[in-house]
């Protein structure tokens, strides 16, 4: 049996175990318990010397060396507290608890108060990559305490993802920076998914493009500007059989997706800070929207769908389908971004968003080619306010929102909903208004609450006893 462990993880399931994995292809001697015992035994038949796990939290905790590092790969929620409690008991002053879950930032904040009592550190650390990206190579995402991170980040450098001989790994900051800057890399992965989503809606509807055609298609921008994981695995989805019948797998799933919830905490954080985000909370909308499987049958009965067939170049809509995609996507970034800038400042993370950008460039889910330029955007400028103003990024904007346009006015046009596209335009339509009709909001919140309002020619607040009619 394994003793003087560099590290133990918690939990050893797919994740668990091909983190562990990954870790002892690397030479770090790795223990793991689960309460499932079937599970540690099939960790401890691994092929890897250097593995082993143990059926109780005691045993865990005597076979790792001085100070010990303890990682937790468990769902969120009451799952994390009872481990917490668990190893507690177990564990000297100085020790160190790493949460790798997707848990909301403000349990990782309490959980932080909770364990320093004890004389212990905790970080919430994002990890993301599904399963092949524990084995071979995540974007890890840890925040806490900086001197405790420097323990464990040889272990961390050597299992992430590299891109350029860099690894996808990188200190955030303080308290729950990690587990924040997760929740924001999974809402923006919610709006990403959903205009890709509408994307293929588009090209499957309006078009009539089949399976093979769109396979087709995002195989080729994948290997052009807009490649990226989910446009790779987007190509590969539409050439996967299905095996219980002779159709394509995509045409037999149902079409109601579901959610864990993170891209929704990112939204309702976003709310409290006052940035807006829209084409992520529609994002979050539209699979609460397409849940209502029985209400959209309903929908379709009353309202009976009219779609229109397309009349124009073919050809040159799917252009500006990829150009329009493209632009989106870089309008999603910068919402996510827009939300980590006033988070660092709110909760005091100092947050470098170059680096974010940078540990997202592999690994993760929404890594793609345009992360080099996010990352070089905010390496010139460090406290650039919107990502879209740098000025390589809005020359790229300047030649592709009016393909934008083009795919917004003809998904309308044809009665084919197409909301985070809508909403990226607007969006993108609103920064760059010098005026917006809230001047009427504010007169109309003074009219019938005596919210006062604010005038251009000079300062102070005001109210107005109003003409009735």
């Amino acid at each position: 049996m394994i003793s003087n462990a560099d590290i133990g993880l918690v939990g050893l399931g797919v994740m668990g175990r091909n983190m562990a994995l990954n870790f002892a292809d690397h030479g770090y001697v790795v223990a793991g318990y689960d309460t499932d015992s079937e599970k540690v035994d099939t960790f401890n038949k691994a092929s890897e010397k250097n593995v082993g796990g143990f059926g109780s939290m005691k045993e865990l905790a005597a076979a790792l060396k001085k100070p010990r590092s303890l990682m937790m790969l468990v769902p969120a929620g009451k799952p994390v507290d009872a481990v917490i409690e668990e190893a507690v008991p177990y564990m000297d002053r100085g020790d160190l608890i790493i949460d790798a879950g997707n848990s909301h930032y403000t349990d990782t904040e309490r959980r932080i108060d909770k364990v320093a009592e004890k004389g212990l550190h905790f970080m919430g650390m994002g990890v993301s990559g599904g399963e092949k990206g524990a084995r071979y190579g995540p974007s890890m995402m840890p925040g806490g305490n900086e001197e405790a991170y420097e323990r464990v980040k040889p272990l961390f450098e050597a299992a992430a993802a590299h891109v350029n001989g860099e690894p996808c790994v990188v200190y955030l900051g303080k308290r729950s920076a990690g587990h924040y800057v997760k929740m924001v890399h999974n809402g923006i992965e919610y709006a990403v998914m959903q205009l890709i989503a509408e994307t293929y809606d588009l090209m499957k509807r309006l078009l009539g493009l089949d399976n093979d055609r769109v396979h087709e298609i995002f195989g080729q921008w994948n290997r052009e500007e807009l490649a990226a994981y989910l446009i790779e695995i987007t190509s590969a989805i539409f050439s996967q059989p299905d095996e219980e019948s002779s159709n394509r797998l995509i045409d037999v799933i149902a079409d109601e997706a579901k959610q864990k919830g993170t891209g929704m905490w990112t939204c309702q954080d976003a709310m409290d800070l006052q940035v807006p985000v829209p084409t992520l909370d529609m994002a979050v909308a539209m699979r609460n929207l397409s849940a209502l499987k029985k209400l959209r049958e309903a929908g379709q009965k009353r309202f009976p769908a009219s779609t229109r067939a397309f009349g124009g170049n073919r050809e040159g809509f799917i252009q500006d389908l990829k150009y329009g995609l493209y632009a989106c996507m870089i309008l999603s970034y910068a919402q996510g971004m827009a939300v980590l800038s006033s988070a660092s400042r709110t909760y005091k993370y100092n947050l470098r968003l170059q680096d974010v950008a940078r540990i997202w460039r592999g690994g993760c889910i929404i890594r793609a080619a345009i992360l080099d330029d996010i990352s070089e955007a905010y390496t010139r400028q460090p406290d650039l306010d919107m990502l879209i103003f740098d000025d390589k990024l809005r020359e790229v904007l300047d030649r592709h929102m009016p393909s934008v346009r083009k795919v917004v006015e003809t998904g309308i046009g044809a009665g084919i909903p197409i909301p985070a596209f809508a909403t990226s335009l607007a969006y993108f339509d609103g920064l760059r208004s010098a005026w917006l009709p809230a001047n009427l909001i504010q007169a109309q919140r003074d009219y019938f609450g005596s919210h006062t309002y604010e005038r251009i020619d000079r300062k102070g607040t005001f109210h107005t006893n109003w003409n009735e009619g």
